[in-house]
């Protein structure tokens, strides 16, 4: 419970929390007006989405001719015929109408005001788009690399700078090293939130940072719904912003070493430091609690929804696993393969997620199981026993930067995950089905 992980968050909005309002009314003679939607083609289907409450859907070809024509300010009657007549087939575009303005999509319905949920709240707003419009330069990656090779090259040369587990006991003082490491790698964290923001933000997504929990982590998670509204180079830009920051702050420390002498405190601080930015890229590979990586390879493998398809694929596997031991046991009707459901450049993917998802989630509960938890508990109470009276003023110190450190990361991953639960469970007392 005690390792922080990040990851920027794109899931579909389209179920907000709270109570829906009903279904509009849709007459054939209605005429609809639609708020600012953004489309943008993908494989088969359209991402059509309003990025001011970051909320999207993707749709069959039809679908966005439809929004399209209804925006043109036809009425749901003229373009059913025009639907009719460019495809073959009959559509019911008041049913789609009422799906749209259920999305928040709709703005008026003839003369009907539809209302208006307040979109999700932005973090620094103030960080406009055009003030950012640096973080999709193509130049910005080149100086990355270049930067990467350097340190690189540094360190092939002079190997001895790279630096081990004891550089972070830069200090005798074990307060000082729990609470100078706590700081720095938050501030680290921060800062690799903040480039998913900037990214996203220099895309037009507005971007919400917050605490979320990934499995027995507690993670700092940038919601970017709404990127995928942006062409891929933004995109991947955006996925793999944090990474990138990390990387940059780690090549640059490097040639710090490589510049000042090993006994000096700047030398000493910056081996810390350097370890503090590379311990979370190897989080980042767990693409089974939805990481930056996870990201990069749904959009490159053209997934809608990686995690919830697999997770239900997975599901499904466990249920006739389960039947198969059970002589006699019958398939519930109705109960087919989910994946099979999926195009075809899915279900391999979501199929090959759904083992990766099983297999990573368990040994990440056993890892739990067996060290992690032990070895919270085990330092939380030497850090209690520590506060006893008869200790030295050292020692106080020590327990007390344990329970600030480590216990207020473990009531923070409580709050967190409880805070989580209750807006799934009001979310899905109110959610209707996507359309």
């Amino acid at each position: 419970m005690t390792d922080t992980a990040d990851a920027p968050d794109t899931a579909d909005t389209s179920a907000r929390s709270g109570a829906w309002p009903p279904p509009p009314r849709v007459e054939p003679s209605a005429r609809v007006v639609l708020h600012e939607l953004s489309m943008r083609r993908d494989r088969d289907e359209w991402i059509v989405g309003r990025m001011a409450t970051r909320t999207f859907v993707a749709l069959p070809s039809a679908g966005a001719r439809a929004v399209r024509l209804l925006g043109e300010g036809l009425s749901v009657a003229r373009v059913r015929e025009r639907l009719r007549a460019d495809t073959g087939e009959e559509f019911d575009i008041a049913d789609f109408v009422a799906d749209l303005a259920t999305l928040g999509f709709v703005a008026r319905i003839d003369d009907r005001p539809l209302p208006d949920p307040a979109p999700p709240r932005a973090s620094l707003p103030w960080l406009r788009p055009a003030r950012v419009r640096f973080a999709l330069h193509p130049a910005l990656p080149a100086a990355v690399a270049v930067l990467l090779a350097s340190a690189v090259v540094t360190l092939l040369l002079r190997p001895g700078l790279l630096p081990g587990y004891r550089d972070l006991l830069w200090s005798p003082h074990g307060s000082v090293v729990l609470l100078s490491g706590a700081a720095a790698g938050w501030a680290l964290l921060l800062a690799h939130e903040l480039a998913h923001l900037v990214t996203a933000r220099a895309a037009g997504v507005p971007g919400r940072m917050r605490l979320g929990t990934r499995l027995q982590f507690l993670v700092m998670q940038t919601d970017i719904s709404g990127i995928e509204l942006a062409p891929r180079r933004h995109r991947l830009t955006a996925y793999l912003a944090g990474i990138a920051l990390n990387l940059s702050v780690a090549s640059a420390l490097v040639l710090v070493l490589a510049a000042t002498g090993t006994a000096s405190t700047v030398h000493r601080l910056s081996a810390a430091a350097l370890l503090l930015a590379l311990m979370p890229l190897p989080f980042q590979l767990m693409v089974f609690t939805r990481t930056d990586v996870y990201f990069v390879l749904q959009d490159l493998t053209g997934c809608r929804d990686l995690y919830g398809d697999g997770l239900a694929y997975a599901r499904y596997r466990y249920r006739r696993t389960l039947r198969a031991l059970r002589p006699g046991a019958r398939t519930p009707a109705g109960e087919d393969d989910p994946s099979a459901r999926l195009p075809r450049h899915e279900r391999r993917a979501v199929r090959v997620y759904g083992a990766v998802l099983v297999v990573g989630t368990a040994a990440c509960l056993a890892f739990m199981a067996a060290v992690t938890l032990p070895l919270d508990i085990a330092l939380l109470a030497r850090a209690v026993r520590g506060l006893a009276p008869g200790n030295d003023p050292a020692g106080y110190a020590d327990a007390a930067a344990v329970l600030l450190t480590l216990g207020g990361v473990n009531v923070l991953w409580l709050v967190t995950k409880w805070r989580d639960h209750r807006s799934r469970r009001r979310a899905g007392a109110g959610a209707r089905p996507r359309t």
